[in-house]
């Protein structure tokens, strides 16, 4: 359904990225940031079902600089290798590859986020820090609660799984406490992390469900022309 295509950040680092755009006129466009697995065949899906609902939408391949094309499945071994391209992430880098991609997006429109696990917190961090988008959303990601005192610019919307491993419930009180009041968060019971990804054995079918209908009517909401 989709294409790829390069993007250029603002050091002029070239990047790969993945784009799916809907079969009539865009209603905008959707920047959306991967996990540590890479652009793969979940982001990609991801990617595809935004576009369906009539965005464009750009996973830019924010592992390139260390490894280009990179892409993983969720097997343990799988898993352990992705790991190390967030041992010591370079988030300045990724904050210029993710603007590259909102630069891009605009070109349809108004231009949200919307990112998972490291994507999550990412979509979250440009929330704070970039131009020109109207919305994000995120979806576990780690990181939000070391940098909950960052001011969002736009209206925020947050996924947790209240089983999420490592997520623990005390960093979604830390958020809520900080961020409660610009922000909304939801919490899913019995989900784990993850449980957006039909291709992980943490998939859980009913808060996927209910997370992308509420994603879908806050992008609904937030991304007048």
């Amino acid at each position: 359904m989709g294409k790829h295509f390069s993007l250029v950040a603002s050091d002029n680092f070239k990047l790969g990225a993945y784009q799916a755009e809907p079969s009539g006129t865009a209603k905008g466009g959707i920047v959306v940031i991967q996990e540590i697995f890479g652009v793969n065949h979940h982001i990609r899906a991801v990617c595809d079902r935004f576009a369906a609902q009539g965005y464009a939408a750009i996973a830019p391949a924010l592992f390139d600089r260390q490894q280009p094309n990179f892409e993983s499945g969720y097997s343990p071994d799988e898993i352990a290798n992705a790991r190390k391209f967030v041992a010591n992430p370079d988030w300045g880098a990724m904050m210029r590859d993710t603007q590259a991609a909102v630069d891009a997006a605009r070109k349809f429109g108004p231009a949200a986020i919307a990112g998972f696990c490291m994507g999550g917190s990412i979509a979250f961090l440009a929330a704070a820090k970039l131009n020109g988008l109207s919305a994000a959303i995120g979806f576990y990601g780690g990181q939000i609660a070391k940098n909950a005192d960052e001011k969002p610019k736009i209206p925020v919307q947050l996924h947790f799984g209240e089983k999420d491993a490592s997520i623990p419930m005390s960093d979604v009180d830390l958020i809520k406490q900080k961020r409660g009041g610009d922000c909304e968060i939801y919490v899913y019971p019995d989900a784990q992390h993850g449980f957006n990804c039909e291709e992980r054995g943490s998939y859980n079918e009913a808060a996927a469900k209910l997370a992308r209908e509420r994603a879908r009517e806050f992008l609904q909401k937030h991304m007048k022309k």
